[in-house]
Formats: C-alpha cells, sequence, structure tokens
C-alpha cells in the first residue's frame, strides 16, 4: 500500500520490524501505524469488551485502537499508541487483548452475547448471590480487566525528570505555534516551543496547502531553522504538555528519537516540570468521527488521518476509498487522494447543499448506514434521497467536524463554552492564568487565521512581559470558511460506536439517560465512555451530543465532563524518575554506621536513615537478650547512642524568636541563652504534628530537633509558614541534619564518661539540666546539649560530621570500661516507654495535645498555628481517647502493639472498642512488659483493669491502666 512517491519518509534507509511475530518492512520517518497500513496490515487490536476487531483509526496522540505492547521480559511497554511509535530497527510489537492470537481470538463470544452486556451490567448482574462476590465475581472482573499488561517482573529501565524555566511556553508548533515562537524569539523573550510529534509543523504535514507560495511542510521546516537559529529559542519535539497546573506550572513528557532505542544508556521518557511566566497554546484540534452501523470496522478511520497518511508517510489505506462527512474537510481528503493517484469509489456529504467539482461519484445529503466486513472494511451501505445504496470499498474516510484540542485550558477547574457555528467548545478567556489560546485550539480553523492567531498572541506576550515585538509579515495561505452542519449519528438499527476502545455504543448512551443517568459525569461512569486510553479526545463531544438529544437539552445545558491531567498516557515511571530502587528509598547512613557494623549490630530503617536495632555481645541468642543488658547499661552505668539522625534546623534572626512562637504551642521568645526547651508543634487542624527539642544558642539563633520521621515534614511547614502566614518576619532557617553528629550519653555515669573527654568539664552549675552551649571535646569544637530521652542523667553531645565516627568509638570505648556501652533502637524504645515519651506511635497525626496530656502547653499568652482549631469541642472532650500506661495482670503477661481494649466482660467487636495500643516494650527495670496507647476518658481511669484482645495475632490477656510515666515519675533521675 506504500505509493510510488511523494510523502517525507527516506526510502534509501529500510527498517526492519516485527508485528505478532511477523516481519515486516518501513522506513526512517515511519512510524508503527503508517508501516502496518503500508503492509496491509488492517487489524491491530481488539476491544475493550466485546473483543470486536480494531484498526487504525487516526494518525496522532487520540488514537483509540491501535495499542500495542513493545518489547518483552521485564521490558515490556504495554498501551503504546502505534500512532505514536517511531519506527526503529529491531521494533518487536505485539497487538493487545486477545486469546490465542489477533485472528482466533476466543473471547470474540463476547460479541454474540452483546445484548446481556450493555451498560451497567455489571452493576446489574453481579449482586447475587453476595457470597459469590468475593469469591467468584470480582476475581474474574479483575482479570478481564485491563488491555496490555505488565511482565509483572522488576524493570531498570532508567526514566528522567529534569526542570525548565522560561519567558514563554508556546504549546504546539503548527502555524499558530511557530508564528507566536518567532514573534517572541525576536522580541528577546526566553521561549520554549514544545510539540508532541518528531516534526514540527502540526497539520501542515499532513496537507497539501501552501504557505507563502511553498508546500507547508517546507515553509515549516523554514521557520523551524530560523527558530534554532536563536540563541533565546528552544524546541522540544517529542514532547507533549501533559498538565497545566498553579502558578504557571506546567508537566510536559518527552519520548526519546528512534535512534537511542536500544542503547543502555538512553532513558525511555523524560518528564519535565516547566515554569514558564506566560504560555500560549497552539495545540490546534482534533477531528471526530459520526457514529453509524459497525462504524468500528478496521478500514473505516477519519478523514484527516487519512491525509496525513497520503501526504506525509506515503501510504494508502486503501485501494478504493470512500469519504464520508458532514463538512468540507471531506472534499478537501478527496482532492488530495485524487492528486495522490488513489481511486475514489464515492464522495458522501451529509449537507443536501454541498456540492463539488471533483470528478468522483457524490452523494448530497446522504448518509452512511451501515459498514459490512468484520476483518477488514468490504463494501457499505448509504442512505439517499431515494433509498439505500451499497457500495464496495476498503476505505471509508469519516469527518464529523473539528473539536479545539482545549484540554490544558480546563486543567485548573474552568469549562470551556459552546460555540454553535463551529458545533464545537472552545475554551473560556483567562481559563489558566497566564495562559492564551491561538489558531484552531481557539476555533480559528484556516491557515491565514491561524497564523495570524500565533503572530497577534506573541505580540501580545512580549508587551505584557515589557518587550517590544519588530515587525512580523504574514505568509500568504489559505483563508477557507469552515462550513458545517452537525452529524452525530445516523438514525437506524444496530450498534454505532461512540467510545471504540471501551466500546461505547449510542444505544448504551441513551440507555444511561432511559435509567436517569442524564448528568454528562454520571453517563460517563456507567457507560464507561470516555475512559479508555484515549480519554474521549475522538467520542467525548459526540456522546454528550448523543445525551442531549436524548434528554431533550442543548448540548450547552448539558456540559462536558472534566478535563483533568495528564493529556496523554504518563509512565509512572517518568513521573517518579530517580525513584527506582535505592531511589525510591535512599540509603542515609550516620556517620557511626561502619563502627555499629563492626559490631554486628543489625541495622533497621527508621526513615530514610539506617540505625542499629541493637548491639549484640556473645553468649547472646536473642535481641531480647541483648535489649535488656543495653537498658541495664543505661539504668545502671552509661550508654552510648547515635542520634544525629533527629532533625536539625538552625533558626537565626531578630524574629527567630516571634517565628518559633508562631510554629510551637508553647513560648520560645522566653527562653533564655544557653537554655533548651521541650517543645510540641500542630498541624493547622489541631492535631499533632511533631515534637522535639529546641536550644537558644544566642539572641538570634536557635536549633530546633525534629523527630527523624519528620524531619522533612516540619521543614516544609516552616517554609510555608514564613513564605505564607508570617512573610513579615526577618528569619532565616536551613537544615543541618548532616552537618553534625550527635550521640546521647545517658546514665549515672555519663557526666563522668563526658568529662574525661571535654577540655572544660561539665557539672550541675556549668550545665544544669536542659542547659546548652559550646564546648571543645578533645580539641574539637562542639555543642552540648544537657537533655534526657531515657529518663537518666544525660547529655547529647554534637560535633562536626567528619568527626563523628571517631567520636562515637571513644565514647563507646570509654563506656565499655565503665560498665556500659553502646545501646540501639530497641533499648531506646524500652528507655522511653519506661517514662512515658511520646514518638510517632503516639503523635501518629490522629491526636491532640489533649489527647497526650499536654493541652496546658498551649500558650495563653500568644497565638500558634493550629490553637483555635485544637479549642474545638470536640478535640477536647473528655471521652476522647487519652494516652494512658499500661501493666499486663493476666495469666498472659504479653503486650502488643496494635491490639484494641475492651472493657472486661464486653464482646471484643467494634462497638465496644474502648482505645487500642501504641507502644510495647519488655522493662527489665521492672520485670514485665509495659505499654502506651490510648484509652477513651483513659486520665479518669488509673487503676481500673482492661481488656486487651489482639485479633491478628490471637493473643488475649488483661492489662491494669497507670500513668504513662512508671519510672520515677518525679525526674529525679534526669535532674540529679
Amino acid at each position: 500500500m506504500r505509493l510510488a512517491s511523494g510523502g517525507q519518509i527516506d526510502r534509501t534507509q529500510t527498517i526492519g520490524f516485527s508485528f505478532d511475530g511477523r516481519q515486516y518492512e518501513g522506513f526512517a520517518g515511519d512510524t508503527l501505524a503508517s508501516a502496518l497500513v503500508a503492509n496491509r496490515v488492517r487489524v491491530v487490536g481488539r476491544s475493550f469488551k466485546y473483543h470486536r476487531p480494531r484498526g487504525v483509526f487516526t494518525a496522532g496522540s487520540e488514537e483509540p485502537n491501535a495499542l500495542v505492547t513493545l518489547g518483552r521480559a521485564a521490558a515490556q511497554d504495554p498501551n503504546q499508541r502505534a500512532t505514536m511509535v517511531e519506527l526503529f530497527e529491531g521494533l518487536e510489537a505485539r497487538s493487545q487483548n486477545r486469546w490465542p492470537s489477533l485472528d482466533f481470538d476466543l473471547l470474540a463470544l463476547n460479541d454474540l452475547a452483546a445484548p446481556f452486556l450493555g451498560a451497567g451490567f455489571y452493576y446489574k448482574t453481579f449482586m447475587w448471590p453476595a457470597a459469590f462476590w468475593e469469591r467468584l465475581y470480582e476475581p474474574f472482573i479483575r482479570r478481564a480487566a485491563g488491555l496490555g499488561a505488565l511482565s509483572g517482573k522488576n524493570n531498570d529501565a532508567y526514566h528522567e525528570k529534569a526542570f525548565a524555566h522560561c519567558d514563554l511556553l508556546v504549546i504546539g508548533a503548527g502555524p499558530a505555534g511557530l508564528m507566536a515562537a518567532l514573534v517572541a524569539g525576536r522580541a528577546g523573550l526566553d521561549v520554549i516551543l514544545a510539540d508532541e510529534d518528531s516534526r514540527p509543523g502540526g497539520r501542515l504535514n499532513a496537507e497539501t496547502i501552501e504557505v507563502a507560495g511553498q508546500p507547508g511542510a517546507d515553509w515549516a521546516e523554514d521557520m523551524v531553522e530560523a527558530l534554532r537559529a536563536m540563541d533565546n529559542v528552544r524546541i522540544m519535539t517529542r514532547t507533549t504538555v501533559t498538565g497545566a497546573y498553579d502558578g504557571g506550572t506546567y508537566g510536559a513528557l518527552e519520548r526519546p528519537a528512534p535512534d537511542w532505542a536500544g542503547h543502555s544508556d538512553a532513558p525511555c521518557a523524560c518528564f519535565w516540570r516547566i515554569h514558564a511566566q506566560r504560555a500560549i497554546l497552539a495545540a490546534g484540534a482534533l477531528e471526530r468521527p459520526v457514529a453509524f452501523r459497525n462504524n468500528d470496522r478496521p478500514g473505516v478511520m477519519m478523514a484527516g488521518a487519512l491525509r496525513a497518511y497520503v501526504n506525509r508517510w506515503a501510504v494508502s489505506p486503501g485501494k478504493a476509498v470512500t469519504v464520508f462527512g458532514n463538512n468540507d474537510d471531506a472534499h478537501r481528503t478527496v482532492a488530495d487522494l485524487l492528486a495522490a493517484g488513489i481511486h475514489v469509489a464515492a464522495l458522501i456529504d451529509s449537507r443536501p447543499e454541498a456540492t463539488t467539482d471533483l470528478p468522483v461519484r457524490r452523494y448530497a445529503g446522504a448518509q452512511v448506514t451501515d459498514a459490512h466486513g468484520r476483518g477488514g472494511l468490504e463494501a457499505i451501505s448509504i442512505a439517499t434521497m431515494s433509498g439505500i445504496d451499497k457500495i464496495r470499498t476498503d476505505c471509508l474516510a469519516i469527518s464529523g467536524g473539528w473539536n479545539p484540542t482545549l484540554h490544558l485550558t480546563c486543567h485548573t477547574g474552568r469549562r470551556p463554552a459552546w460555540s454553535p457555528d463551529l458545533a464545537a467548545f472552545v475554551p473560556c478567556d483567562g481559563a489558566v492564568p497566564g495562559m492564551i489560546t491561538a489558531g484552531a485550539c481557539a476555533g480559528d480553523f484556516s491557515t491565514h487565521a491561524c497564523l495570524a492567531a500565533g503572530v497577534a498572541a506573541g505580540k501580545a506576550v512580549a508587551k505584557d512581559l515589557g518587550k517590544r515585538a519588530r515587525k512580523t509579515d504574514l505568509p500568504r495561505a489559505e483563508d477557507a470558511p469552515y462550513r458545517i452542519r452537525p452529524l452525530w449519528a445516523v438514525p437506524g438499527k444496530g450498534r454505532a460506536w461512540l467510545d471504540f476502545q471501551n466500546d461505547v455504543t449510542v444505544k448504551d448512551v441513551k440507555l444511561a439517560a432511559t435509567e436517569n443517568f442524564t448528568s454528562v459525569e454520571h453517563m460517563k461512569r456507567y457507560t464507561t465512555q470516555g475512559m479508555a486510553p484515549d480519554q474521549g479526545k475522538n467520542s467525548n463531544v459526540n456522546a454528550l451530543a448523543v445525551l442531549a438529544d436524548a434528554t431533550g437539552r442543548g448540548i450547552p445545558e448539558t456540559g462536558t465532563t472534566t478535563f483533568r491531567p495528564p493529556y496523554v498516557p504518563v509512565p509512572i515511571a517518568a513521573m517518579g524518575a530517580g525513584a527506582q530502587g535505592k531511589g525510591f528509598a535512599p540509603q542515609r547512613f550516620t556517620t557511626s554506621h561502619a563502627a555499629s557494623v563492626e559490631m554486628g549490630a543489625p541495622m533497621v530503617e527508621a526513615g530514610l536513615w539506617y540505625r542499629p536495632g541493637y548491639f549484640p555481645r556473645p553468649g547472646e541468642k536473642t535481641w531480647r537478650q541483648s535489649c535488656d543488658r543495653e537498658v541495664g547499661m543505661v539504668r545502671q552505668a552509661v550508654g552510648v547512642c547515635d542520634v544525629s539522625t533527629l532533625g536539625k534546623i538552625d533558626v537565626q534572626g531578630p524574629s527567630a524568636g516571634a517565628f518559633l512562637d508562631m510554629l510551637y504551642c508553647n513560648m520560645f521568645s522566653t527562653l533564655k541563652v544557653g537554655r533548651t526547651r521541650y517543645g510540641l508543634m500542630l498541624r493547622e487542624d489541631g492535631h499533632v504534628m511533631d515534637d522535639g527539642t529546641t536550644a537558644r544558642l544566642g539572641e538570634d539563633h536557635f536549633v530546633m530537633t525534629t523527630t527523624t520521621a519528620a524531619a522533612g515534614q516540619v521543614m516544609k511547614h516552616m517554609e510555608f509558614v514564613h513564605q505564607a502566614l508570617r512573610p513579615d518576619l526577618d528569619v532565616s532557617f536551613i537544615s543541618v541534619t548532616e552537618q553534625w553528629a550527635q550521640f546521647a550519653v545517658a546514665g549515672p555515669r555519663s557526666r563522668e564518661l563526658l568529662n574525661g573527654l571535654l577540655d572544660t568539664p561539665v557539672d550541675d552549675d556549668s550545665f544544669p539540666f536542659m542547659g546548652c552551649g559550646p564546648v571543645s571535646v578533645m580539641g574539637v569544637q562542639g555543642r552540648l546539649f544537657r537533655i534526657s530521652f531515657s529518663g537518666e542523667h544525660a547529655y547529647e553531645i554534637a560535633v562536626p560530621a567528619r568527626f563523628g565516627d571517631s567520636l562515637f568509638r571513644t565514647l563507646v570505648a570509654r563506656a565499655e570500661g565503665m560498665g556500659g556501652g553502646a545501646y540501639g533502637m530497641e533499648a531506646l524504645n524500652v528507655l522511653r516507654i519506661e517514662k512515658g515519651f511520646i514518638t510517632h506511635s503516639e503523635i501518629h497525626g490522629r491526636t491532640t495535645a489533649f489527647d497526650i496530656g499536654m493541652a496546658r502547653m498551649i500558650s495563653a499568652k500568644k497565638d500558634c498555628i493550629g490553637k483555635a482549631m485544637a479549642a474545638r469541642p470536640g478535640l477536647v472532650s473528655p471521652g476522647r481517647e487519652q494516652l494512658v500506661g499500661l501493666m499486663p495482670t493476666g495469666a498472659v503477661k504479653q503486650l502488643t502493639a496494635g491490639a484494641h481494649l475492651f472493657c472486661l466482660g464486653e464482646e471484643a467487636v467494634r462497638e465496644n472498642d474502648q482505645g487500642y495500643i501504641t507502644s510495647v516494650g519488655f522493662s527489665p527495670t521492672l520485670g514485665h512488659f509495659l505499654g502506651l496507647g490510648f484509652l477513651k476518658d483513659g486520665r479518669a481511669r488509673h487503676g481500673e483493669e482492661i481488656r486487651m484482645v489482639d485479633h491478628v495475632r490471637g493473643v488475649e490477656t488483661t492489662c491494669k491502666v497507670v500513668d504513662p510515666v512508671v519510672l520515677d515519675p518525679e525526674g529525679g533521675r534526669a535532674r540529679g
């Protein structure tokens, strides 16, 4: 089916590829779709529900039918649009949604059952018996869902992400986009011109239209050369702008050129975040079909796509082509076919007044009523003024009009407006702040109008950004009016398709209206219209027109469905590029990591950090033995623990104290220099976000610590508060977590250990409880904080990170000489549970300061984030679940985190739930398990016995409700 001459392909470069195991050849410049058409491959896939054969339907990203799987094994890439896959040597493609083969698909039996599989049949069929849903219906439906499939194997394919900034982003490199970029570029603006095609020019590449006295495609090439010569203009081909977001931010997906195919170091795709001061949307328009019986036959395609295959790729999808339309584009298609020497069987125009001078068989005021030939189009039936005619044809090109490609203008929530003159929706002015529309996507369908709109848009943006646009001559081009008489669906019996991929028919939409799904959004979900990979680009307007007719409303009153990003399918791997493997969960090691591993400590993940769980010693066979020993060391001698993973944020400036007052619920501006204070941070909704200590090192200098898990969250929260809520405050802050290695030294002999290292020894006077300040550690300047997370006399000593490994080894060696040593996360957890200290097990996002017994920390002297919301009656009700301590009293002495609490004698069901346990640990100090949890009105129930039930682990016991602080409630050990 390849034409003897013409096209924009390189006939000197033959490329071999395979489809469903058969070898074919194409040329450089072909897409997979054009190469399949050239090789007379008519059936390329099967539809979703009925498994009807499908052929190539369009020539662009709106393709609903020609979806294929590329590659094999882990690199298997499903649901790729053949129209967007550029041909390269060795390309392997396979059809989808068929078994055992494309030609013989057993599931095509679904088509025979079509009367029983109409819209909503899932909801009506799989209701009873109820027990069948989980065991039979749901597994069956899930297995049947989808088109292509991933391999299920780990794919190490490489994707990239990138960021770009510009004055102007021009979306679409058709005539309007090229002119807009030229005007803006000459005005001195920094311009990015993005187009999803591999060849700029838009529709000019698919037409025989002349611009400035030369073929449109040649004119586009000259324009591209002129733009590439400008240093301030960047042309990004194969780049689809997928979404418009707040603040002038746009997402874009860039595909690699076929030259990179098979290169191990080549990315599969790159996802761009582009920030532009202004944007011009020049994305063109998409042609829509007309629904009639069996209009889904392979061989039926869009008229504009047919012109693209003939003019750009020099292939003819048929030997006897028929053209059917309701607008003048049908006549343009016939003219191009005749010029290429292709036989035109007939021109069918649904408009009675239509005339033509073209030497073809013509039907005016006629409509195609049926298409014949299941494996490929063989003939069509035509309803004329005198009756039904039937003609033989193997390709039918249809044109139901054009829809402006306005999707990006709706991504921030605005709806488009209906234009009766165009019989299409057009974008609203100012739909996206900073974006204007130009060309066909704004409803200007002639080439002259597109060129003029591009010039006007470029000038408007240049003026808006304070630049002077140079005079630009407008090239000569056709300026034919757009004439159309709407035709959405041809009346008649049988199924007429709207959504080709999801098998949604006119009958389905009418059934939805009959069953009162009259909202366009309800109809969409009831029928699955527009939910295929093409997102209804071809079918949505036709479907809502049918719905409008069925409900007796106009199209404007019926409205449109919501357009959401992305505009085209985007691989999750591209959006999350860099987050694969360790990129998804980066390994962060403390300075003591190597020493801990040498000591045999198993490492556990804490946030993104790796921390030692415990430090086993010879003779210890279980982790509990090591943990119990380490707890005992801290309580009786001295222990060393690396706490460098705590978030450390340096806050400086004249307003630093006021800024911290806004962040924390308690007061920090009154904190004295050389002192440390515990703080509680609330979210805006009044719930606890994080806790930690903040030290005042100078009048305008604070160091804040956060929990390991919430360090990033707190930093983002601080940025938001500073930029959005209190930009008036003169304060700067930065994370210094990685810059300081910090170690807890805890236990009765902690001061003795430290004084052996400090150049100036400390005592209670120089470093009282909650004191802080600079120290010299064996000649190295560091910081010392007298704070305790164990309840013992303790310190945290910090030195620059490069000294961390040496200091840790020195501390541990000296501690071991004093009957102590290193302790890990397990012992740390037990120590804090004995003291009732909270972590994110307790402040898990649903608890308030009232719940954890810290409501009095919310200062009445100042405002803070979350203060007003925390005072809501529902958040301070005595009946809320409150933090308590728990001791086992039953025969089973074990407590388990996650278990739920019930009153004695009551059934352990949800309705009787009294609370839950958040943290547990065996206390070697007390000789039994301890737990922390939340119990309804818990603070008033100390001394009460409660029932613990763990349905998951099968553990049940009784426990006593106690104060969360079980060990040394007066705090004498820490302060002494």
